[in-house]
């Protein structure tokens, strides 16, 4: 998987996830109202911003870099919850992004 395929601000749609997979999809694409629907930006510099909400419940926003291994996103320590630190890609085009709940296990 190269950079370019996954590169971009996903925001989570819980409504589209399975038991084993969570579903992303591009900033802008119009989605049903959510509390706190995290997000991330993959940065082609190879830096992130996510957000999504603290433990607080109020929103929360980290950065950090991320890499591609094989089909596996890594991230590096961030402190918004709910996104993983490794993602494994199971698809990914312009309109989703589909990674294996666990990470890369």
């Amino acid at each position: 998987m190269e950079r370019d395929q996954v590169s971009g601000r996903w925001v989570h749609v819980h409504e589209e996830d399975t038991d084993d997979q969570m579903v992303f999809r591009p900033a802008g694409t119009p989605l049903p109202p959510a509390r706190g629907r995290m997000a991330f930006d993959l940065r082609p510099d190879g830096t992130f911003a996510e957000s999504g909400l603290g433990a607080a419940d109020a929103p929360e926003e980290a950065t950090g870099t991320w890499a591609v291994d094989g089909d596996t996103v890594r991230l590096s320590a961030g402190a918004a919850q709910g996104v993983p630190r490794e993602l494994r890609v199971v698809t990914a085009d312009a309109e989703r992004l589909v990674v294996r709940r666990g990470g890369a296990g």
